[in-house]
């Protein structure tokens, strides 16, 4: 899939371990910029390698879903579709750590990755996707507009990274066979 030359797809538990570096660089540029995205600055490329390491695992382990935006073959966003763990959840997966570096924003890479992520995740049988974002964030937007369903918000859930409390509305989506 493409968005302004953009090719975006999911990557397999080799390729993922090899995305390391790069996907730590966009996690990086994204909280050195005040994404609320659960890491609190100053965050250093080691926390971010460390991290996606550890996404990496989740992809070898049939666990996640990493999709990845390519731009002149450089790393410029991602998303993880994360499986539900609970027996009782298997149709269900979470939208996660939604990614694109500053200069690759206004290109529709957060659509086209979110699309990607969709998919994948029906493919595999899921049917229902949760996520949470920043009240009112560029991302909020987006996630309506994709069809994303606004359940509620709650005020003061999580910091900036530089500190400050931010609210976070939580949204949901049936895709595949239940859309």
């Amino acid at each position: 899939m493409t968005a302004d030359a953009i090719e975006v797809r999911a990557l397999g538990a080799a390729e993922a371990v090899e995305a390391v570096p790069a996907l730590a660089r966009v996690l990086v540029d994204c909280v050195e910029n005040g994404a609320s995205v659960s890491f609190m600055a100053p965050f250093t490329q080691a926390e971010g390698e460390a991290f996606f390491a550890r996404v990496a695992e989740d992809v070898a382990a049939g666990q996640a879903i990493l999709v990845v935006a390519f731009r002149d073959g450089e790393i410029v966003g991602t998303v993880q579709a994360q499986f539900a763990r609970q027996p009782n959840q298997p149709h269900r997966f979470d939208i996660a750590k939604m990614l694109v570096h500053s200069k690759a924003r206004n290109r529709g890479v957060g659509a086209a990755l979110l699309a990607v992520a969709e998919r994948a995740a029906a493919a595999t049988g899921r049917t229902v996707g949760v996520l949470d974002t920043v009240t009112g964030s560029v991302a909020d937007r987006l996630y309506a507009r994709a069809g994303w369903v606004r359940v509620g918000e709650i005020p003061d859930y999580a910091l900036w990274p530089r500190g400050g409390l931010c609210a976070t509305t939580f949204f949901y989506k049936r895709v595949g066979s239940a859309a």
